[in-house]
């Protein structure tokens, strides 16, 4: 398994796992996949990367700002998607370990995300990388008609920002 940076020539299998992560009702409040340039606008521009196994795209990570203020330069808000047949595969893992590597080398200091409390999969994902639990918005959104809580994680450099 490779890790590669993915490009807008790239997105067409991006969109196809982002569409099976919304599938599950578990993964985000998005219902549709956006097209590359609202997606591109709303993440930073390191850090997208894909996870490749003969020349199949197994998942994908990248980052988004959390503020356009200076103070939070530092902070970004993680995104990580498996596709179904690789899930249960250390592909997630491998993806989140590369984009802690790359944000710490473009200065991000705290990490953080925002994952539905039935994710279980994806807050363990986030605990074994480091991540702690600092909260919870309790029905901060609705999907489906349904009011959803999302468990608030972060990690903060041990090498960046001390």
């Amino acid at each position: 398994m490779n890790i590669i940076e993915f490009t807008e020539d790239d997105f067409k299998d991006v969109c196809t796992i982002y569409a099976e992560g919304i599938a599950t009702g578990i993964a985000t409040f998005e219902t549709s996949v956006p097209a590359w340039p609202k997606w591109d606008q709303s993440h930073l521009p390191f850090g997208r990367i894909a996870a490749i196994e003969y020349d199949r795209m197994l998942g994908w990570a990248a980052l988004s700002a959390v503020s356009d203020r200076c103070v939070y330069g530092g902070v970004a808000e993680v995104s990580v998607y498996v596709a179904q047949q690789a899930r249960r595969r250390g592909v997630g893992r491998l993806l989140m370990q590369k984009l802690i590597e790359i944000s710490e080398r473009h200065n991000i200091w705290t990490l953080q995300s925002g994952v539905f409390r039935a994710n279980e999969a994806s807050i363990e994902l986030h605990k074994r990388c480091g991540f702690r639990f600092f909260g919870y918005r309790e029905k901060i959104g609705k999907l489906n008609g349904e009011w959803l809580d999302n468990v608030l994680l972060e990690r903060r450099s041990v090498i960046v920002g001390i």
